[in-house]
């Protein structure tokens, strides 16, 4: 893992006179890590990852502070610049695959709209960014598949479909919003094992957001905790789980299921 930093933020933001849901946030992603960002719901990590992706204006606010993504303060970008970083340089998967999906367009339309977003060249070109791209989240790129609506795939199908989308432009950071929290044990397990597999074939970061440490234990190099809108502890993912410091890390623990087996070995299998 290369130790150079990303993306810098340090960020706060308030939805109209309510209180702030995110209250001088400090976080850093080091290019090529996987990130975990553990919370329960409603303690701003959503609110996070759309004030990266400078999505919050349509909401009504707008944070307070610097993001630093690859040298240039995100805050600062007007929304033709952030279009042209969406996508490309920064991605996102959502956590329901099939109401992110069109349900009107078959899957060589979508794949196709995402790649021509940010590309341009021939037909064949398209093609073989598609197929390229469906062979990295192990999927078939034949033509019976491509012409799928979404309902007529799988849960698991449609969220590497999303995958593929997010990652065919190779973006220096994939976000990853609550993107298994939708699947059943074995096929979040599988798209797991694939986020790694991405992060490490292509040297993309990840910020993996989840309300569940078993997930993050699983595929994290460093995991940061987010409670009442500020982060309270981060650090290697065996610092945060082994050993807690902050009190709310550790009523987190108590109530884990099972405390996960192996840490370094869990990761080593999502590989």
């Amino acid at each position: 893992m290369q130790s150079e930093v990303l993306l810098a933020a340090r960020v706060s933001v308030r939805y109209g006179d309510r209180p702030a849901v995110l209250r001088d946030v400090e976080l850093k992603i080091r290019r090529g890590e996987v990130l975990g960002l553990v919370g329960q719901s409603g303690s701003g990590k959503s609110t996070l990852a759309m004030a990266i992706l400078g999505l919050l204006e349509r909401k009504n606010s707008r944070p307070e502070g610097t993001i630093d993504f690859d040298g240039c303060d995100l805050l600062t970008l007007r929304e033709r610049e952030l279009r042209g970083l969406r996508g490309r340089k920064i991605a996102l998967v959502l956590q329901s695959p099939l109401s992110s999906l069109n349900p009107a367009l078959r899957i060589r339309t979508q794949l196709r709209e995402a790649w021509r977003a940010h590309a341009a060249g021939s037909n064949a070109n398209c093609e073989d960014a598609i197929r390229a791209a469906l062979e990295s989240v192990s999927l078939p790129s034949s033509d019976e598949f491509l012409r799928k609506y979404p309902s007529q795939m799988s849960v698991g199908q449609a969220q590497r479909v999303l995958i593929a989308m997010a990652v065919m432009h190779r973006p220096a950071l994939l976000i990853a919003d609550e993107a298994t929290s939708a699947l059943d044990v074995i096929t979040q397990s599988e798209i797991l094992k694939l986020f790694r597999q991405l992060n490490r074939s292509f040297g993309m970061a990840i910020l993996y957001i989840s309300h569940d440490l078993a997930s993050v234990a699983g595929i994290c190099d460093r995991i940061a905790i987010l409670h009442q809108g500020q982060i309270v502890e981060i650090g290697t993912t065996e610092q945060v789980l082994v050993s807690p410091q902050h009190e709310y890390t550790q009523r987190l623990m108590a109530v884990m299921p099972k405390m996960p087996q192996g840490i370094a070995l869990g990761r080593a299998a999502a590989n």
